[in-house]
């Protein structure tokens, strides 16, 4: 398989096709919505949808890799048990610590883990800020568990124990609130605090369908853990598939999905983060490394031009009172059709986000 063909079958899995009718249709949405950046899962439901979009219905948490995830509630519960670490080994690489920060414990990182859940759970019993949460649940645990916060300039829970911890612990984040903000689930029932193997197995075939053909290396870094963990948790009925010359997995059931691909005629303004950008493999996404580079930045990741059956360009808006100003920068010339339908896009996008009034300016 070709890099073309390969992004034509994501392109349709990903529903960019806009032919799913209902959120609940869509894979991204059951494999979870990343919304790390404002507005960034509402214009991914956009780009998928016609009609009125919305995130009603789904429940916010720190899920996949710590990161705020929208999910169908019905969904959240086998997440929450695919994030319960699998051993040590998989604890310590969720929680993005080095040995030295855990031998100071002088506990199992999978104890770290736990410790953190069970006191966030017994701080959380209302709405309560992230800052709050941080002072309260500070207190309860080992100095160990801290860490000086520049942004902060304070000593308090390291953050990404504290994001992979929460959900364990039943917590979710509050929708729309600012600052961020936590709450008990609904029916969160008892401390997570056993594995689930098959859960996890479940992450990572729904990755594959969306992204695949992929490495377990890919898989590994999208679920949030080390590639020897997702070895032992490497779902069945794959089959392999060479791409540009490599040796990729794929489900077998969407070998002919990916041999037969629809025609990628969608012109899509995709956010930030979405989950067409999650993909791991990005030189198969951006073969150029200086376009990989404008893409993909330490911070204010710009959204991605989809035009073609490739990613076409950059996009960045400014907003100013009742009017969004939507800047595209194209890699190459677009066709004029393709440029009318970005556009149509962009007014789809400041609608969407509630602005009266959008202008489009164009780089490149």
């Amino acid at each position: 398989m070709d890099r073309r063909q390969v992004l034509a079958y994501r392109i349709a899995e990903h529903g960019l096709h806009r032919s799913a009718r209902d959120v609940a249709d869509l894979a991204v949405v059951r494999a979870g919505l990343q919304d790390s950046m404002r507005d960034t899962a509402l214009l991914a439901l956009a780009a998928r949808l016609d009609g009125p979009v919305s995130l009603d219905g789904l429940v916010l948490a720190w899920t996949l890799r710590g990161a705020p995830h929208y999910h169908l509630r019905a969904d959240l519960p086998s997440t929450i048990r695919a994030l319960v670490p699998l051993d040590d080994a998989d604890a310590l690489a969720r929680m993005l610590w080095q040995r030295k920060e855990l031998a100071a414990t002088g506990l199992a990182a999978s104890e770290v883990v736990f410790t953190a859940a069970a006191a966030l759970r017994e701080v959380v019993k209302a709405p309560m800020t992230k800052g709050a949460v941080s002072t309260a649940v500070t207190k309860r645990l080992p100095p160990s568990f801290a860490r000086w916060c520049r942004g902060c300039h304070a000593t308090h829970i390291h953050e990404q124990l504290m994001r992979i911890a929460a959900p364990l612990g039943g917590l979710r984040l509050v929708a729309g609130a600012s600052p961020a903000t936590l709450a008990p689930l609904e029916g969160r029932g008892r401390l997570r605090t056993k594995p689930d193997p098959a859960a996890a197995t479940a992450v990572l075939e729904r990755y594959l369908r969306l992204n695949g053909p992929a490495s377990p290396g890919d898989a590994a870094e999208f679920a949030g853990t080390a590639r020897a963990v997702v070895d032992r948790t490497w779902p069945a009925n794959l089959t392999e598939v060479q791409v540009e010359g490599k040796v990729r997995y794929l489900p077998e059931d969407r070998l002919s999905a990916l041999e037969n691909p629809p025609e990628p005629e969608p012109v899509r303004l995709l956010p930030p983060l979405d989950p067409f950008i999650q993909a791991r493999d990005k030189a198969l996404l951006i073969p150029d490394p200086l376009r990989r580079k404008e893409v993909w930045k330490m911070l204010g990741n710009p959204g991605v031009l989809l035009a073609d059956g490739d990613i076409a360009g950059t996009w960045r808006t400014k907003g100013s009172g009742a009017k969004l100003t939507i800047t595209v920068t194209a890699f190459d010339p677009l066709r004029p059709a393709a440029r009318e339908e970005a556009e149509a896009e962009a007014a789809r996008m400041a609608a969407v986000r509630g602005f009266e009034k959008h202008a489009v300016t164009w780089v490149g």
